[in-house]
């Protein structure tokens, strides 16, 4: 049998030169953070510090409120070891992803873990009304969890790449939309809040989720699709995200994919959320309601089930677009939907991704992925974690 650890990728070891404790704190966090609790023999042989560094490293995180004993683990020979965990209390901080219908605020731990969240829904996202969800949803969060307001890490802000240029979309007025794109997010929330902010592609914070909390330790190499009102993606290679210079890269949206027409089109065009609420509407179906029942669709079984055919169809072709430019060990699918229509999504994928010619691409798994529906919040909400405290 394979063990779980055997499982699990290691990363990039330390230096034991004097001048690099930080760099040698965060490799210590991410090897916890990466394989769970750790005792400090265990980290130095993983990581290639001395038993003496790692020691040093441990004591002073534990002093720091960012590490905690477990249970001390009893050998045959010798003292008992003492796994070193992350302290969930030790970090938190927030995550707004800011959605063309709707935004989440989060807080989560240390751990990732979400402890609070607040929604709202709009026609279309206007500045003003966004802000101010996000200065009442703080303060509402912080009011219920002190604990967490002294020790905040930053917000981590996930949106779509150029939001504005949506506006048919999301019926929006152009004058509200265009506002965005004169707007500085990260100073905005800086002015309103005092906080310090992360700013990232949604789909790319989502892929950040996945790689730190879902299946991201189970693979070095990865590429990483969201199912949204658009569709988006990630990449993570030899344990980083890749965000690219202007955060597009793995962006996936605009690959040309079949329109069944004899052309191409962009597959946001047809492996989309609101591909399916356009079809709901076109029935006379009020295409809200998908974000009314998020935990069932059974109502809306005879629009949902094409839908998922011609998604996995073009999801498959993406995927073997993105591994025959980069060499990924796997595609992992996520999305805004129920778990159960995850699964038949990635069945489906994985199903239409067999029929086609792969000659040269390798192996190739097609994975459902573990975080779900809050991978954009709760990813946004990682990122001044990770940027502060990880190295992967």
């Amino acid at each position: 049998m394979i063990s779980q650890d055997t499982l699990i990728r290691d990363i990039e070891g330390g230096a034991n030169q004097s001048g690099l404790r930080d760099t040698n704190a965060r490799v210590v966090l991410s090897f916890i953070r990466r394989h769970g609790a750790l005792p400090s023999a265990e980290i130095a042989r993983r990581s290639g510090l001395s038993a003496q560094t790692v020691s040093n490293i441990i004591r002073a995180l534990e002093t720091d409120g960012l590490l905690k004993r477990e249970q001390a683990v009893k050998g045959k020979v010798g003292k008992p070891s003492i796994p070193m965990a992350l302290d969930p209390k030790g970090v938190f901080s927030l995550g707004l992803n800011i959605g063309r219908r709707t935004s989440e605020l989060v807080l989560v731990d240390f751990n990732g873990t979400r402890i609070a969240a607040r929604t709202t829904t709009y026609a279309f996202p206007e500045i003003e009304r966004v802000f101010s969800f996000l200065t009442t949803g703080i303060k509402s969060i912080l009011d219920n969890h002190p604990e967490a307001k002294p020790l905040i890490a930053g917000i981590g802000v996930a949106s779509p790449n150029k939001i504005w240029e949506w506006l048919e979309v999301v019926d929006a007025p152009q004058d509200a939309m265009r506002k965005w794109q004169d707007l500085d997010i990260a100073d905005e929330i800086k002015a309103r809040t005092g906080l310090s902010a992360v700013t990232e592609n949604d789909a790319t914070s989502a892929c950040v989720a996945e790689h730190l909390i879902g299946r991201g330790s189970e693979f070095a190499d990865f590429a990483y699709i969201f199912v949204g009102s658009f569709v988006g993606g990630g990449l993570v290679l030899g344990n980083k995200v890749i965000s690219g210079p202007t955060h597009s890269a793995a962006g996936i949206g605009p690959l040309p994919v079949p329109d069944g027409k004899g052309g191409t089109t962009q597959l946001l065009n047809v492996a989309s959320l609101y591909v399916l609420e356009r079809n709901l509407a076109n029935a006379g179906l009020d295409p809200k309601r998908l974000r009314q029942f998020q935990g069932d669709w059974s109502d809306f079984a005879d629009y949902v089930a094409p839908w998922i055919e011609d998604t996995g169809r073009n999801l498959a072709i993406a995927a073997a677009a993105i591994a025959s430019v980069v060499e990924v060990e796997a595609v992992l699918l996520d999305g805004a939907m129920p778990e159960a229509i995850r699964h038949r999504l990635t069945e489906c994928t994985r199903r239409n991704f067999s029929e086609l010619d792969t000659t040269g691409i390798g192996q190739l798994r097609i994975e459902e992925a573990a975080t779900g529906p809050g991978a954009r919040s709760v990813g946004a909400a990682l990122l001044p974690i990770h940027s502060k405290y990880f190295l992967a």
